[in-house]
């Protein structure tokens, strides 16, 4: 063979040995992963060159040296002193800690009802399963801004003035500017109760492992509901007795005009959290239904041939089961009724977006505002998706 055929041979290997690599999965994927990632980082640096030129031309300062600054508003609810004169920055964790109160609150009250409901739709009572159906059908196909507007216009704002409250027990007042109730004032050692209260969720969580290890060495349960519930109640109590009851109320007493004393709920944060509660539940019922659909119908039957009764087989045998399938889904409806609660701002509520906003106006700094609300927001979903997704593990059979 000449030298020359020798040469096109080894080009034409060179060239089938490109043509390979250029048709690589592994090469072609990692070269449009590094095209995807030059694009982006080109892309971030365009948007911020022209918004410093803009805010630049507009002589608008960039930084969030703002929050330094005197708010000079008021905030109608807040969990920690606030006033007039305080700064931006805690203006806007006031509204940080309102934000979380309504997606706390909301979540536990949502799940509650929305169980409720789920299991209601399965009900064989016709009428129990008519009411959970008309339920579901009403509040699923509102838009959740009208059901906000339906507590706060509709329902509170049509209670009695101040003056004609109606008077609740535990001292508690119902008008139409909020709930009254009367205010805890803790002691110098209430901080023992807390101590006690931590004590006693190790203690049950302890108790609960030990059962579960004797349960599987045994096989004989142990139930560990009312025990859990007698140390949970029952150390804080005797913490609370040997401190010396360190705790008082401030209640609120109705005068000629106005109630003085005690805390008041404004009927801003009730209504929100009536509507993001009531209107999530719906969501939340349809997939507790579902999840409990899900399970095997042998299962079932198994369990009603060994002689259990039809309550112990659905907290037994159904719910456990339906948990795997509905704690996916239910993530979602946690994270919309987290994000949902921006829609506070309709009510004058002071959230995260109100004070944001608020505070957008009077300063104008758009993007160091908005970039703080995505920031959290991003945040807040993270926590909770991370939360769900640990409980799901928890869930999740184990394979052998």
């Amino acid at each position: 063979m000449t030298h020359q055929a020798l040469d096109s041979t080894r080009l034409s290997r060179g060239g089938w040995s490109f043509q390979s690599a250029l048709y690589d999965p592994t090469i072609r994927g990692i070269f449009f992963q590094v095209l995807t990632i030059v694009l982006l980082v080109v892309f971030v640096w365009w948007v911020a060159h022209n918004t410093a030129v803009n805010l630049a031309r507009a002589n608008i300062a960039s930084g969030f040296g703002f929050l330094n600054g005197r708010a000079g508003f008021e905030v109608g609810q807040s969990l920690i002193a606030y006033s007039s004169d305080s700064t931006y920055g805690r203006a806007l964790v006031v509204g940080l800690l309102n934000t979380i109160l309504i997606a706390v609150t909301g979540i536990i009250t949502a799940t509650i009802i929305g169980f409720i409901i789920g299991i209601g739709r399965l009900s064989r009572n016709w009428l129990i399963a008519k009411l959970c159906t008309v339920y579901v059908e009403v509040f699923r196909n509102i838009p959740p801004l009208l059901v906000i507007f339906f507590w706060y216009s509709g329902v509170l704002a049509i209670l009695p003035s101040a003056r004609e409250s109606l008077h609740l027990p535990l001292g508690s007042y119902l008008n139409n500017r909020g709930l009254a109730f009367p205010k805890p004032i803790f002691g110098e050692t209430f901080w023992l109760v807390g101590v006690a209260f931590i004590v006693a969720i190790i203690a049950v969580i302890a108790m609960a492992r030990w059962a579960h290890r004797r349960q599987a060495a045994t096989g004989q349960p142990f139930h560990t509901i009312w025990a859990s519930i007698g140390l949970l109640i029952g150390l804080p109590i005797i913490a609370f007795l040997l401190a010396g009851a360190p705790l008082s109320f401030d209640y609120p007493v109705a005068g000629k005009f106005n109630l003085t004393g005690g805390s008041v709920v404004g009927p801003e944060f009730m209504s929100l959290f009536l509507a993001l509660s009531f209107y999530t539940a719906a969501f939340i019922a349809e997939i507790v239904r579902a999840g409990i659909r899900g399970v095997p119908k042998g299962q079932t039957e198994a369990a009603a041939a060994l002689g259990l009764h039809p309550s112990s087989i659905t907290r037994l045998v159904v719910i456990p089961q339906a948990f795997r399938i509905i704690i996916p889904p239910l993530s979602s409806q946690y994270l919309n009724l987290t994000k949902n609660s921006s829609l506070a701002i309709a009510i004058g509520f002071a959230d995260l977006v109100a004070v944001g906003s608020t505070t957008l106006n009077q300063t104008g700094q758009a993007v160091e505002v908005i970039l703080i609300w995505m920031v959290i927001y991003l945040g807040l979903s993270i926590v909770t998706s991370l939360f769900m997704n640990w409980f799901n593990a928890k869930m999740a059979l184990v394979e052998r």
